[in-house]
């Protein structure tokens, strides 16, 4: 009888170890997974960010400032526009 309840003993202690290991795992993993979700979050935030700048970089006012600054062009003379029509001749 003694031989059984040590060896009950010995079990329950096993399993409480296995428990409490297998406790911690999950709080470390649950860690990591709200971790990564702050990250997504971030990420998510960061690209909404960077869709605005890029549908600002391609504004037409800013394409035709830098045209004008940079680059010094400016629009063409009225005489001088061409206007092509579908059928590949001029405009009657």
């Amino acid at each position: 009888m003694v031989r059984l309840n040590v060896f009950l003993l010995l079990a329950v202690v096993i399993c409480s170890l296995g428990v409490v290991t297998s406790q911690h795992k999950a709080r470390k993993v649950f860690q990591a997974l709200e971790a990564e979700q702050d990250r997504a979050r971030q990420l998510e935030v960061e690209f909404g960010q960077l869709q605005l700048e890029l549908s600002t970089w391609g504004t037409a006012p800013r394409i035709e400032k830098i045209a004008r600054e940079k680059l010094k062009m400016h629009a063409p003379e009225a005489a001088r526009v061409i206007t092509a029509t579908q059928g590949g001749g001029l405009p009657r």
